[in-house]
Formats: structure tokens, C-alpha cells, sequence
């Protein structure tokens, strides 16, 4: 079966995700993207590694690859490889065998250990799309269904409120690689989001 290779795009949430953010793949030589929700810890720990911040103690992600590398391991590349009632699957390839895990979980160690990311090509034909326009696939909130799902909100035509607006400058900045602007976006964004709870 054929791969395809993915690049992050970036991370979105949204106020009705219930504190789920929509990890966005690109397809690297081709113009689908694909939406992963995932939870909060695990978009953290992605952004953190991606912005190049290192946490006064060790995430879980960075505990995993601390364990594989003690035990002389080493992670070769990751895959989405399944997906079945709304939900994704994974495999992490090492040496000499594959283990199953989360696609969320798969990412972070793949950011960390600076490895290519797959879809197999069935699961980008069931739930990748195809952006109408670069603005608008980089604004685009995502409603968290079910976890780790794949189904998009359509656009809201209402106007953005100042959280929404955040959301889709922190995307935009990590869309462009901007990751200490991302980091401030972010920061921003907590606060906001703690006056409004």
C-alpha cells in the first residue's frame, strides 16, 4: 500500500472542542490536508517541542523517546495507517518491529526525534480535503466530533470574537514557522480564555 508524507501545518482550537484542537497535516508533494483532533496535552506537548521550548521537567513525550534511547532504540518514521468509525490509527516503526499507538502520541515522538510522517494513502482518500484557498484552510476551526476524528465545521460567516481572532493568528504563526510570536499568541490566548471561564 502507498504512504504518503505529511508535514504539520499547524494547530487550531475551538471555544465548542470542549479543550480538543485539530492537529492539520499537509500532504507534502500534493495540496490535501488532513484534520486530526486531538486533546490538549498532546497539542501542548507538540507545539512546546515545534517552538523549540523545553518544559522544566520532562512531558511524557519526552520521557518516551528518553526511555527508547536508554534502551538503545530509535524511532525510524511514523504512521496514520488506519482509519475506522471516525477514529485514527497509528504505528510507530523502530528497528526492528512497529507498535500501535495514538496518532497524537506518534506526532509528538516524531517531533522530537526529527523523523518523516506518513498517511497511508486509503486514509487520506477517505478524510483529507482539498483547501479552497490557502487563507482559507489556515483559518479554518476545527469542532472536535469525536476524538481523533476527521470531520471539519463548515466557516462560520458571523464575525470573529477576539478569541477566534487569537486562534487564527497562533495557526497563521505556526503555519509560517513564527514560533516566538506563536508562543506569545499563545500566552495571550490562556489569558483570555481565563477571564472568560
Amino acid at each position: 500500500m502507498e504512504k504518503v508524507q505529511v508535514d504539520i501545518l499547524g494547530l487550531s482550537t475551538s471555544p465548542s472542542s470542549g479543550g480538543a484542537y485539530a492537529l492539520i497535516l499537509k500532504e507534502v508533494n500534493g495540496p490535501r490536508r488532513l484534520p486530526i483532533i486531538i486533546g490538549a496535552f498532546e497539542a501542548q506537548s507538540i507545539a512546546l517541542e515545534m517552538e523549540g521550548i523545553k518544559p522544566p521537567r520532562p512531558l511524557t513525550h519526552d520521557l518516551m523517546k528518553s526511555i527508547i534511547d536508554t534502551l538503545g532504540g530509535a524511532l525510524n518514521d511514523v504512521t496514520i495507517n488506519d482509519l475506522r468509525e471516525g477514529t485514527f490509527y497509528a504505528r510507530l516503526s523502530m528497528e526492528a518491529q512497529d507498535v500501535d499507538s495514538r496518532p497524537s502520541d506518534a506526532i509528538a515522538l516524531a517531533v522530537r526525534y526529527g523523523v518523516p510522517i506518513f498517511v497511508m494513502d486509503k486514509v487520506m482518500d477517505e478524510a483529507a480535503f482539498v483547501p479552497e484557498n490557502d487563507e482559507g484552510e489556515k483559518s479554518g476551526i476545527l469542532d472536535a466530533g469525536a476524538k481523533e476524528s476527521s470531520e471539519p465545521t463548515p466557516k462560520s460567516e458571523k464575525k470573529l470574537t477576539k478569541e477566534e481572532q487569537l486562534q487564527k493568528q497562533l495557526l497563521d504563526a505556526i503555519a509560517k514557522e513564527e514560533y516566538e510570536r506563536a508562543a506569545k499568541l499563545r500566552d495571550d490566548l490562556k489569558k483570555l480564555q481565563a477571564r472568560n471561564s
